[in-house]
């Protein structure tokens, strides 16, 4: 396994703030595009990007690239912060969002922009073509690549979302790793009002899944997930992150309003203040 040092959970950080920034920041400039769902999976799609995969933007298609599906594609400010900071495409492209004839679409388009393995919006189907992108690497031969997800708790009321972990869990797919991004929020409000999917654990174990529950903003623990579903075999890993929508910003945070919401001019000045001191961390 590898070694998780304190100066490279502090880089990690130090990345998640930056993509928080960038999202806040284009999506003012956009005036529109979701905020809630995006903060909150920033430390996931930081640890993804910036210690976990094995991408490289200068060869953005190597066929031993690992691939990320952001099944919750609505949440793609957070996706081309990353890749952005990456090196996928200049920063200064960010303040594109949502333009006409920008590369940087409401949701991922993987025929505009490099870097996007799937074009993703629709929910629950993300997840399928994650799955099915795990059979085909098995196909091609055991270990060239990895695969990962990310999941909201909206889109697993979506049937398709089960019946693609069960086909995972069938087909003994342990080159593929799912986040539930777990922030407890909805477009419409909290998911136990909407139609509660829980006890989430229980199904994704009862489907077949090896499970894990972790704080989602703690990079540490995000970190000993993926290193334990590397060293999983024989089932693919699902990783719980219990995180809080609108993470960073103290007037978005556990707002379900927030969801697809962009901030004014005042508030995207106060967000990035806010965002600008770092965490005290224990």
């Amino acid at each position: 396994m590898r070694e998780i040092t304190e100066s490279t959970i502090h880089a990690v950080e130090t990345k998640a703030r930056s993509l928080r920034r960038h999202i806040i920041s284009m999506l003012g400039e956009a005036g529109s595009g979701h905020s809630g769902g995006s903060l909150s999976a920033a430390d996931i799609v930081a640890c993804l990007y910036f210690w976990e995969m094995n991408v490289d933007p200068h060869e953005p298609h190597k066929p031993d690239r690992d691939r990320f599906v952001l099944s919750k594609g609505h949440a793609a400010p957070v996706l081309y912060a990353a890749l952005a900071e990456k090196g996928f495409f200049p920063v200064i492209e960010l303040d594109s969002l949502r333009k006409l004839g920008s590369r940087l679409q409401g949701h991922p388009d993987m025929n505009k922009l490099s870097g996007v393995e799937a074009s993703t919006g629709s929910l629950g189907q993300g997840i399928s073509w994650a799955v099915g992108m795990a059979l085909a690497e098995r196909m091609n031969g055991p270990d060239r690549y990895r695969i990962y997800a990310l999941l909201g708790d909206g889109e697993i009321e979506e049937g398709l979302v089960w019946e693609a972990l069960m086909a995972a869990a069938h087909y003994k797919l342990d080159n593929l790793t799912a986040f539930l991004d777990h922030n407890r929020l909805q477009i419409d409000g909290p998911i136990a009002e909407v139609m509660s999917p829980e006890p989430v654990a229980d199904k994704f174990r009862a489907f077949g899944w090896e499970t894990l529950v972790i704080d989602g903003h703690d990079i540490s623990q995000i970190m000993q997930a993926l290193e334990l579903a590397r060293s999983t075999t024989g089932r693919p890993t699902a990783i719980i992150a219990d995180t809080v929508k609108g993470k960073g910003c103290s007037f978005m945070e556990n707002k379900a309003e927030w969801h697809g919401t962009a901030p004014n001019r005042e508030q995207t000045i106060q967000a990035l203040e806010e965002l600008e001191v770092s965490p005290q961390r224990a």
